[in-house]
């Protein structure tokens, strides 16, 4: 008998955990539903949830692509006058090609910014030389500097631009310095004292109630890159503030990198894009600022020859405005698709648009590094080059050291540069911004660097050795954090 009663109870414990383990899949799977999510990714969530009960959520919560739920600023300038500038645009717009006017429009519906024009725009693929005309800017603004960065690091490259900060707010200047509070986390106190005591402001983006640990989260992160001065100058690109992409700090190690420097008003999307971020990081965002608070941070400025368009986008947004950019880009070429990223880890809907454009005869090539920093991102992003291959397009490893420039040609008429990889975490999980460049000499000298990287590559040989099964099953299997890469 108490044999029968101990498989009885053990039974009956039995039923008990089948019963919570249906509960626990069912909870998951309804709360995954309601994420609504890509259903590969979803499948994949309720999947990796079911099989590990309750410490699946912290790992979700970690690693999950939630959506961040803030409080978008909108700003009384986008608020009151965004009719007015739109229906100018739409105006101007008339006499612009066909496929130009369609993805000026996408863009503008999407991300909320018509193109404008500017005075000037200046190529930087030189590190040192981009820190010097940072410089010379902030050394010149005389309303204020509003700059956001990734990374901002204590080192001879953030030595140099806190010092120009901290002039120019012992001059009176408004002086405000916006970090991501995971990519500068080592930027301490200390470092940013003779700027504070100067007068100038400096915040951290997304801190979160985890600011004490040691490891943040590492979604919903600023990963833009914007320098504002005056209104009338800006920056933006793939280079942070730090010695990596200085050759005189760090020799031949120095990464290539490329950043655009904007004259006029086409530098009013990087300032809306950094206000807003800005209001959002000091707690500021509740209510918008009135206008006449606006109308010093975006100065009229005379029409240039070039036209240019801020693209931003976050996992704020119900559509990620970058990415369908791209893919607009990707497959309304007829031309050319040229592509330089570091991280490229695409989304099959990148990937289809990429593998129909060499399909159709579209000159479609990439430029990726040899080595990145992450073994899991090069083993994943591996996986789609065979395919990619096969379809017609040309792959080719930049070989003299790390290659983090950001930009994309497409046709003769339009290039970008800006901070965003082709990988899900800049298109989907951190916040980024690019420039569009709609034809000029711009778009010709970024063609022109394109080529000159080039002959610092070693082309990617289709079905080149596959390896080890070790480093096969390792890249398969990265491939499935994709997502999350």
């Amino acid at each position: 008998m108490p044999l029968v009663h101990e498989i009885g109870a053990m039974a009956d414990r039995g039923t008990v955990l089948a019963v919570l383990e249906l509960l626990w899949v069912l909870g998951v799977t309804a709360w995954m539903l309601l994420e609504r999510r890509s259903p590969t990714a979803t499948i994949a969530w309720i999947l990796a949830l079911s099989v590990i009960p309750v410490l699946g959520i912290p790992v979700y919560l970690f690693l999950g692509p939630r959506r961040l739920q803030r409080k978008k600023v909108r700003l009384a300038l986008a608020r009151r006058g965004r009719d007015t500038w739109l229906r100018a645009w739409e105006a101007e717009a008339e006499g612009e090609p066909a496929g130009r006017q369609q993805l000026m429009r996408l863009a503008t519906r999407l991300a909320g910014m018509p193109p404008e024009t500017a005075l000037a725009l200046s190529i930087h693929a030189d590190g040192d030389g981009c820190l010097d005309a940072l410089e010379k800017a902030i050394g010149e603004a005389r309303n204020h500097v509003h700059l956001e960065y990734y990374i901002f690091r204590a080192d001879r490259a953030g030595t140099r631009i806190r010092d120009a900060l901290a002039e120019r707010a012992r001059a009176g200047v408004q002086v405000r310095l916006l970090v991501d509070a995971v990519g500068s986390a080592s930027l301490g106190s200390r470092f940013l004292a003779p700027l504070r005591s100067a007068g100038g402001e400096v915040a951290r983006f997304n801190p979160g109630p985890w600011r004490r640990l040691r490891r943040p989260l590492p979604n919903f992160r600023t990963h833009r890159k914007i320098a504002v001065c005056d209104g009338l100058v800006g920056f933006t690109g793939g280079m942070n503030v730090s010695d990596d992409q200085s050759r005189s700090a760090a020799g031949r190690r120095a990464w290539r990198d490329t950043h655009l420097r904007i004259e006029g008003a086409a530098v009013h999307g990087l300032q809306l894009t950094f206000l807003e971020d800005w209001a959002f990081a000091t707690g500021r965002g509740d209510r918008a600022p009135s206008l006449q608070m606006l109308l010093p941070y975006f100065p009229q400025a005379p029409r240039g020859s070039h036209r240019v368009q801020i693209v931003a986008s976050g996992p704020d947004q119900d559509v990620h405005a970058i990415e369908a950019f791209y893919f607009a880009a990707i497959t309304g070429a007829r031309e050319r698709v040229w592509i330089t990223t570091p991280y490229f880890v695409p989304d099959e809907s990148l990937v289809a648009a990429l593998r129909s454009a060499a399909l159709r005869g579209v000159d479609v090539r990439l430029i990726l590094p040899h080595r990145t920093d992450s073994r899991l991102v090069d083993a994943a992003g591996s996986t789609y080059h065979d395919a990619l291959l096969d379809a017609g397009a040309r792959i080719f490893f930049y070989e003299p050291s790390m290659i983090h420039a950001k930009t994309g040609l497409f046709d003769r008429d339009l290039a970008v540069v800006g901070t965003a990889n082709l990988d899900n975490r800049s298109l989907r999980l951190n916040f980024e911004v690019v420039a569009a460049i709609y034809g000029g000499p711009a778009v010709e000298e970024l063609a022109a660097l394109f080529e000159r990287d080039l002959a610092h590559c070693r082309p990617r040989a289709r079905r080149e050795a596959r390896g080890p099964l070790g480093r096969r099953l390792l890249a398969s299997a990265a491939r499935l954090l994709a997502p999350q890469l």
